[in-house]
């Protein structure tokens, strides 16, 4: 089941808007279709994504802790498989 998120571009205004919190997060193609699934703190993690050009579009949600958003990501692969 993916994010119940609105889709944004992954660019610079992206990686400013997402918090410096931890949270999980979709990397998606330009048509929506998830390509990874990911953790971390938000602005780091996406920051990354950006510079290697791991997505087109992204969503996310925040979480209050790194575990609970690794296991959070990790049930969220799970479902998509």
């Amino acid at each position: 089941m993916p994010l119940q998120k609105p889709w944004t571009d992954l660019d610079r205004d992206a990686v400013a808007k997402a918090p410096d919190r931890p949270g999980v997060y979709e990397l998606g193609d330009a048509d929506g279709t998830v390509r990874s699934i990911g953790h971390g703190v938000l602005r780091d993690e996406l920051k990354t994504a950006l510079s290697y050009g791991d997505g087109d579009r992204v969503r996310w949600t925040e979480t209050h802790t790194l575990e609970r958003a690794r296991e959070l990501a990790e049930e969220h692969r799970e479902r998509l498989e």
